[in-house]
């Protein structure tokens, strides 16, 4: 085997080797939120061509659908409570990915019967808050899994030292990342094929196949209901071995991944929820003007103040290390995008259509996991303030090829070099370059927090920390939605008549990208020297 070769497939065979049985469970729920992307095309052209909605809306709308990943904190809570019956949580995560799936495919082949009860906007977004609330369900189980999934003993009874857990946490939480870009691999795959001819089919028969998709989506929820399956499966036999070889039970116990401990309810924590729920949906029902970022105000304060009770009890540079990672991977995903609109201007001016999407999803994708065995080591070598920084820079170098190409790059490329370099030659490359980057950074984070939850509320302590940082993507939505409201992007929207109502009009679209580009630097910068300037620790 070549050198090159032997280097490349090394990090792939190293972690394959490090594959556990018991890790499966957790894996398969991570890969079913993976597969349901395989809607995300669908859900892009179904609202172009048959919702007027405006690049703005849709970036409220994404604020709204992260609010349930705020309520993980309860869940979380919950999950440790009913530790014995966590799979039900599965089970009902799956039941509401399955009703927003629904509901999307009687859009398609239903639109007058649904229209007769409900707008088909309303019913947009009620499939769009129907889906995460189920995933966060089951997410929540599934992190708390990865945390049972590591033994403290071995086989023998012998307990593990600390750095071999650690480092075994970490495998977990790669092949975690691993089975959630698998995922979206797979799902490419699957729109390349579906979506082969798909632009030139009228348009009751394109939205037919749209209705075929999220009808075939219906199967991913059973992924994840599978994955609990198999870890029931699992526990039973490996308690059975243990005891059948002379182990106690309770070291039986352990050794099948359940953790010693009870867990009280913290009703605090419960009630403040609750009220935070309440609070929530009123703010969403109100015609305020700044409802979502009074809910963002309030998820944050919430918190930050029950990251500081959780983490009382431990030694003063475990907390200084907690504060100062949550804020750096904070900073780091709050980074605003251009929004919607860059992809119709993708659609309209660049001529984008859904196949080339999928091609461009399938290389992210295979990237991302190259780049995740690739960059292993270095995740292992450095803190993250490196790699925040680090990835802060590639992500700003590589976005300047869309920047450039809303100048007119490409029709220069594609003049000079005989139509071979045009935008979709450019957006290729750029996409293959940047691929890796988007999930590399939450590695080492989740490792941290899996390494470092107490036996007793492994679920609780891993929702509060991962909601921190998942707060992020609501702050991104927030500054998304501040950008496109300044610099309007819109697409052309006619009624069923064929009338004009808005008319295209992309000429913010550079503006919006500096501004993009800027604050993607400037946010992770200023975290690092915040945490710096307070003497925070970084994982």
């Amino acid at each position: 085997m070549p050198a090159w070769l032997a280097a490349l497939a090394a990090p792939i065979v190293s972690l394959a080797r490090d594959l556990r049985p018991a890790y499966l469970p957790p894996l398969l729920v991570y890969l079913a939120a993976g597969l349901q992307g395989i809607t995300g095309i669908v859900g892009t052209f179904f609202v172009k061509e048959q919702l007027g909605l405006s690049a703005e809306f849709l970036a409220a709308l994404g604020f709204w659908t992260l609010v349930p990943w705020s309520l993980k904190m309860p869940i979380g809570h919950l999950t440790d409570l009913l530790w014995r019956y966590k799979a039900l949580l599965v089970y009902l995560g799956a039941l509401l990915v399955g009703a927003s799936l629904t509901i999307m495919a009687l859009l398609l082949g239903e639109p007058a019967y649904m229209a007769g009860i409900m707008a088909p906007a309303r019913w947009y977004v009620l499939a769009s808050l129907l889906a995460p609330t189920g995933y966060v369900l089951q997410d929540a189980v599934a992190d708390a899994m990865t945390v049972e999934a590591v033994p403290h003993l071995h086989s023998d009874g012998t307990p593990r030292s600390e750095s071999e857990t650690h480092a075994m946490h970490a495998t977990v939480q790669t092949l975690g990342r691993v089975a959630l870009i698998g995922g979206t691999v797979l799902v490419a795959l699957a729109n390349m094929w579906i979506f082969d001819g798909a632009d030139a089919l009228p348009a009751p028969e394109r939205a037919a196949l749209y209705r075929d998709v999220y009808l075939g989506a219906l199967a991913i929820p059973l992924v994840s209901v599978t994955g609990v399956l198999i870890g029931a499966h699992l526990k039973r036999r490996t308690r059975a071995r243990a005891l059948k070889a002379g182990l106690s039970l309770s070291d039986a116990r352990a050794l099948a991944g359940d953790l010693p401990g009870s867990t009280r309810p913290n009703w605090p924590l419960l009630a403040g929820s609750a009220l935070f729920a309440a609070f929530t949906l009123a703010m969403g029902q109100s015609e305020l003007a700044y409802a979502q970022e009074i809910v963002f105000a309030g998820s944050l304060a919430i918190l930050a103040w029950l990251m500081t009770r959780l983490t009382r009890e431990q030694d003063r540079t475990t907390r200084a290390t907690l504060w100062g990672t949550a804020l750096v991977v904070f900073a780091f995903r709050a980074a605003p995008s251009p929004g919607a609109g860059v992809t119709w201007w993708s659609i309209d001016v660049l001529g984008f259509d859904a196949q080339f999407f999928a091609l461009l999803s399938l290389i992210t994708g295979v990237l991302t996991l190259a780049g995740m065995f690739a960059l292993r080591s270095f995740m292992g070598r450095h803190g993250m303030v490196r790699i925040v920084l680090t990835l802060t820079a590639a992500q700003a170098l590589l976005s300047l090829p869309t920047l450039a190409m809303s100048v007119g790059l490409h029709e220069w490329t594609q003049q000079v070099t005989g139509g071979v370099v045009d935008a979709r030659f450019i957006t290729i490359v750029d996409t293959a370059l940047s691929g890796p980057f988007g999930q590399i950074a939450m590695i080492p984070m989740l490792a941290w927090i899996a390494a470092s939850a107490p036996p007793e509320l492994k679920a609780t302590y891993f929702a509060v920390m991962a909601s921190f940082t998942n707060l992020a993507l609501s702050a991104s939505d927030l500054l998304t939605k501040a950008l496109n409201r300044h610099y309007v992007l819109s697409r052309e929207v006619r009624d069923g008549a064929g009338k004009l109502l808005t008319a295209a009009d992309y000429s913010a679209l550079t503006p919006l990208l500096v501004a993009t580009l800027a604050l993607g630097v400037l946010l992770p910068v200023l975290a690092v020297a915040v945490v710096r300037l307070m003497r925070l620790r970084t994982a």
